[in-house]
């Protein structure tokens, strides 16, 4: 018996806003900050909505500048269903192009690597089939926005 390899399909696009980073500074896990998530959007064939503000996500930057995301933030879907999110990730490129990113400078997403998987948990039975399906999202940063590209894993 051969397990089936995973194929990939496009579930929806983030567009996540977001306010300055809050730096807290190097602590004993490294140089620790917090973006908070103040809006946007979110669209796929079966769900869109917007993010609410609230959320934020909690950033640690390695000693070679890969920051390990964790983002938490909560969608409220067009037909008004609140969903949590919890989306956990790294990016990381080459020290110029972390750099230029750090600084905000609009770099290409070929020039770095963000990836991430996301969980999600709502008690409305209309979308449980977020909560049953693994999601693995690419992503890019420009100026105050985020863009994440999620895909079913099938």
């Amino acid at each position: 018996m051969m397990l089936a390899d995973p194929t990939l399909e496009f579930a929806f696009e983030f567009k996540v806003l977001v306010a300055a980073p809050q730096n807290f500074g190097t602590t004993t896990y490294g140089q620790r900050r917090v973006v908070p998530v103040i809006g946007g959007t979110f669209e796929g064939p079966a769900i869109r909505g917007v993010i609410l503000p609230g959320g934020s996500d909690w950033q640690t930057v390695r000693a070679d500048g890969t920051i390990d995301l964790e983002a938490r933030y909560t969608l409220q879907t067009d037909d008004g269903v609140l969903i949590l999110i919890e989306n956990r990730g790294i990016r990381t490129g080459s020290p110029d192009v972390l750099a230029r990113l750090a600084q905000g400078q609009e770099v290409s997403p070929a020039e770095y690597y963000m990836r991430s998987y996301a969980l999600f948990e709502t008690g409305d039975n209309q979308y449980g089939w977020l909560s049953h399906t693994v999601f693995v999202g690419t992503g890019m940063r420009s100026g105050n926005q985020v863009t994440i590209r999620f895909y079913k894993v099938l």
